[in-house]
């Protein structure tokens, strides 16, 4: 009998022969007991990687509330409510789409290169691979996706439009793109199981930069495209007036949620933590390579926030919280696809590229007269970009191999580090088909929700607010000063100090 590392035959003659017959079964014993704690051990392993899955789902899913209290705070604050509850709907409508269609179009193996074909409904679940935790993190990415295009449609979009455009998002057109370059079946995938590899490598997108920034924010943009401008953002002369959010507290809270849930969409991604690389009993293993993902998505952010700082001071001569809390999810979005295969050192030039390109990316919507109220297009569609031809061009070899080729050199890495130009070609490709795809599906969806009039609210509710008109009132009590139109109830105004000195020691009232 044999059980793993322990062969009952070798055994027993090392048990001497005075045992007699005994030695076989002592054999048997000690190699059923080895066998029981070699299982024990196995068991202790699922359950060390799933409870690190879920963790990091957990963290992941953490973000909704970051997202939710970014777009609160770059609203005005007669649009609160509503922008709120587009956000617990990407949610709450992304769970039952992705948990219906979207996990089979994603990764329903054995399957084609194009879109999965099994585990519609969660059915054939769990299996070695797939258990329910893996499903709860593809579904917290997938409604991260329709989060962010949201934010390009803020302050004009009627409701409706956000149920529709959510769930199709969610339930089809991320989980087949996802399906492309995550699945071990997808024509894209760096893990294909047949060792068919797009241009010998795959495409390296760890943990989405394409997949679900560059996704989330061509959506928003054909979103917006397709709606115009809100009302007031552009001026007869064609020049851009500022409608600023109306909390900038709230702007950084969600950033700050958003930073903390973002090491649970990058370092998360690995899936599984105790695994090594090379000796058994080694320091080095996916552990290590974890937290190395950690330290390079914090680099890439803490960088593009300080070039954000003081680029838009010299161009705007102002400390601009917004704009720094932008610039520091930008860098996010641009290191997510190579975060687990650079070093620290590439991280920094990630990050200080990417504030670049956010703030290019910006220039351009202006001068075209693209309105998207928290720059999501700009920041996930632009630096999301930057991120995959960052990492084809820093990705480095070593941890190249030890990710995606078990630890064997030999498959391409980045063009700056040596390693020619095979993987640079599969990221174009990326870029070009993420681009197509989202704009073949979702610009048609939008463009027929504008034809039937189901995409953008009337010019009076835009100018009075959604709250108001679409939901039953405020989300607090509030006065805009840009604001006319008269509103019933209470309403708070600021109180500016006196230009002469005030005698009377007591607490006005307001």
């Amino acid at each position: 009998m044999a059980t793993g590392f322990c062969n009952t035959t070798l055994l027993a003659p090392l048990l001497g022969v005075g045992a007699g017959g005994n030695s076989t079964a002592a054999a048997d014993y000690i190699c059923n007991s080895f066998g029981s704690v070699s299982n024990r051990f196995t068991d202790t392993a699922f359950a060390i990687d799933t409870t690190y899955l879920l963790f990091s789902a957990y963290l992941v899913f953490a973000m909704q509330l970051g997202f939710a209290m970014l777009c609160a705070g770059s609203v005005r604050a007669k649009n609160t409510m509503n922008i709120m509850l587009t956000n617990v709907l990407d949610a709450a409508a992304g769970g039952l789409f992705y948990y219906l269609f979207g996990f089979a179009f994603a990764y329903g193996t054995p399957s084609n290169g194009f879109i999965g074909k099994h585990f519609f409904g969660l059915r054939e679940i769990p299996q070695l691979g797939f258990d329910y935790g893996y499903f709860l993190y593809q579904w917290a990415f997938a409604i991260a996706a329709a989060g962010i295009t949201s934010g390009s449609i803020a302050e004009r979009t009627q409701f409706v439009a956000y149920m529709i455009y959510s769930a199709f998002l969610t339930g089809f057109v991320y989980p087949v793109v996802s399906h492309w370059f995550w699945s071990t079946d997808g024509w894209a995938s760096p893990s294909r199981t047949d060792g068919n590899l797009l241009f010998g490598s795959g495409v390296i997108d760890f943990a989405g930069s394409g997949v679900v920034h560059m996704v989330g924010g061509i959506a928003g943009l054909w979103g917006a495209l397709i709606e115009g401008p809100r009302i007031g953002r552009f001026d007869h002369t064609g020049r851009a007036v500022a409608l600023k959010g109306h909390s900038a507290s709230l702007v950084v809270l969600g950033t700050f949620l958003l930073w903390f849930g973002w090491y649970g969409f990058n370092p998360g991604s690995f899936v599984t933590i105790l695994k090594t690389y090379g000796e058994s009993g080694s320091y080095y293993g996916q552990w290590s390579a974890i937290g190395r993902t950690a330290v390079t998505t914090t680099l890439a952010g803490c960088t593009a926030a300080l070039t954000t700082l003081f680029g838009k001071r010299l161009l705007d001569g102002h400390w601009n919280v917004t704009d720094v809390c932008n610039g520091l999810l930008g860098g996010f979005a641009a290191i997510t696809a190579g975060c687990s295969v650079v070093e620290p050192w590439a991280a920094i030039i990630c990050g200080f590229v990417a504030s670049g390109v956010l703030i290019g990316c910006n220039k351009l919507a202006e001068k075209f007269k693209y309105d998207d109220p928290l720059e999501a297009a700009q920041l996930h569609g632009g630096c999301g970009t930057w991120g995959i031809i960052f990492t084809a061009l820093f990705a480095k070899k070593e941890y190249v191999a030890q990710i995606y080729n078990g630890g064997v050199l030999g498959r391409p890495y980045g063009l700056f580090m040596g390693g020619g130009g095979k993987l640079l070609a599969a990221h174009i490709v990326q870029i070009l088909v993420i681009a197509g795809w989202v704009s073949a599906t979702m610009g048609p969806l939008f463009f027929i929700l504008n034809k039937l009039k189901l995409l953008r609210i009337s010019s009076e509710d835009e100018m009075q607010g959604m709250d108001v008109t679409r939901h039953g009132g405020f989300a607090y009590v509030y006065h805009d000063d840009e604001d006319s139109l008269p509103k019933h109830g209470f309403k708070m105004r600021k109180v500016e100090p006196s230009s002469t000195p005030n005698t009377n020691t007591s607490t006005p009232v307001v």
